[in-house]
């Protein structure tokens, strides 16, 4: 019997969504067949087997999320009959004997809303190894991330049931939860830098650590105490508003009910959109967003664009686009302003030498940005091989988790969809993003008060304010203006 376990997809990832299954148990697999699929904070992805054989035994039931290491499915040899470990019983005693740590058996409640088990009736058991993570030698902690459908995670009591990580202090669930395992140095920054007791914020991790989901859900809740401020807090002169102030300060109320005779249809969210929606709301409160918009003439690049991409596409087999000579600029555009290749670090600036740039990617159930890295050091046309690349790995589920870290500057060309400009998100940590709109043939008035026809688009610049003032935001803008109005006519 081979067990199969819960893949480590990149440095920083130390646990994952199993959100659908590809087989079912008794059904034959070969070695890098695909068996399931998953989801991490970073990215998501398809899980060859590691083995040829029968599917006989399924530990993780759709939507779960577990540790890394953790055993998901057993598979035996072919003819071996195939069960599902739903039951706690069954689950517990699959262990492989050469095991020496103690399990702890958890009993998720049901998923609600998550993925095709949302409507299972029954709670599910499984059995995950105490320290399944711990038994892996790692050069570097990890960071933690925000990982899936939190309901199936223990309850803050759970740790105290025999897992030899957890600290053995009493655990109040009124209270909260006390630091439950390693803390990554993601949470332990945050913890730093928000000022925040991590003794008040109760972990769903593995053992009941503290992911960085958990800082941001203990962030949220502190926020909507600060927003539910009492009436009292009111100017005077805002008192005649009467109750509309306590409306104004309260909460986001739920969505009314609507008639009995509307059609609605509610469905959950998928684990890559609540993903995005928990970095979209964290971004906004994290940076002070401000977006500068600049036209630029894009007539010089359009027409070296159209006398190349016919040859361009014989040679290398997909089309030229606008995208890789933005990308060019942006690159030496940083070089000239490091401070945009940056984060923030509490009250530091971190610098970055390497200037890895991320390309929005326009999936069917949401975003995501891989990296093209040390993009100074690319040409136009490895530019746009590299964004190709990345962009069909990632539409194909292809992409590596190392493959969506480490940017240090965004770029998400929303002009394909024909938008002109619009206010893009900061990529967190990063310090700035650069949005491109569609190229357009418009009237221009030239040199000598003429009016000719010239291909324009808008760049808009979402900078973070607490970093970089206006007027140096700007003067990245026109640094990246030049370099694209006055491009080489035959340079690519």
């Amino acid at each position: 019997m081979i067990d199969v376990v819960m893949p480590q997809m990149g440095e920083s990832i130390v646990e994952g969504t199993l959100t659908r299954w590809l087989k079912k148990p008794g059904d034959k697999v070969e070695r890098d067949e695909p068996l399931f699929e998953i989801s991490t904070d970073k990215v998501d992805t398809e899980i060859p087997s590691p083995a040829a054989g029968v599917l006989s035994e399924i530990v993780v039931q759709e939507g779960s999320t577990v540790a890394i290491n953790s055993v998901v499915a057993r598979i035996g040899e072919n003819g071996a009959g195939g069960q599902t470990a739903a039951p706690a019983q069954a689950a517990a005693p699959a262990a492989p004997p050469a095991q020496q740590q103690p399990s702890a058996t958890i009993t998720t409640p049901p998923t609600v809303g998550v993925g095709p088990s949302a409507a299972a009736p029954e709670a599910r058991t499984y059995s995950a190894p105490a320290s399944s993570a711990a038994q892996q030698p790692r050069t570097h902690e990890p960071a933690a991330t925000s990982a899936g459908p939190y309901p199936v995670e223990p309850p803050a009591a759970a740790p105290q049931q025999g897992q030899t990580q957890a600290p053995p202090a009493p655990v109040s669930q009124a209270d909260g939860q006390e630091e439950q395992g390693p803390l990554s140095p993601l949470v332990r920054k945050m913890a730093r830098e928000y000022n925040i007791d991590l003794s008040q914020v109760r972990g769903t991790g593995a053992g009941g650590r503290v992911t960085k989901h958990d800082v941001e859900a203990y962030m949220s809740s502190q926020a909507a105490r600060t927003y539910a401020a009492p009436a009292a807090a009111v100017p005077v002169s805002a008192a005649v508003q009467g109750p509309q102030t306590a409306a104004q300060q309260a909460p986001a109320p739920a969505p009314m009910p609507l008639a009995e005779s509307a059609k609605v249809r509610t469905e959950p969210m998928s684990v890559m959109r609540q993903k995005i929606a928990e970095h979209m709301v964290m971004s906004k409160r994290t940076s002070a967003h401000v977006t500068t918009v600049h036209r630029v003439d894009m007539t010089t690049v359009a027409k070296l664009r159209e006398r190349s991409k016919k040859e361009f596409q014989e040679r290398n087999g997909f089309s030229l686009t606008f995208l890789p000579f933005v990308t060019a600029a942006a690159a030496e555009a940083l070089r000239a302003f490091p401070i945009f290749n940056a984060s923030i670090d509490g009250k530091n600036i971190v610098y970055y030498r390497d200037i890895n740039i991320g390309i929005a990617v326009a999936l069917e159930a949401g975003l995501i940005v891989p990296v093209i890295r040390n993009a100074d050091e690319k040409n136009v046309a490895g530019l746009q091989r590299a964004i190709v690349d990345l962009a069909t790995r990632a539409r194909s589920r292809q992409l590596k988790p190392d493959e969506v870290q480490g940017g240090t500057f965004s770029i998400t060309n929303f002009g394909s969809f024909g938008s002109i400009f619009a206010t893009p998100v900061i990529n967190q940590p990063q310090v700035g993003i650069l949005g491109v709109g569609a190229v357009e043939k418009v009237p221009a008035v030239v040199d000598g008060d003429a009016i000719a026809i010239r291909s324009q688009a808008h760049l808009a610049l979402t900078f973070d304010h607490r970093l970089i003032d206006g007027a140096l935001a700007d003067q990245f803008c026109q640094k990246v203006k030049s370099i694209l109005e006055n491009w080489s006519a035959n340079i690519l």
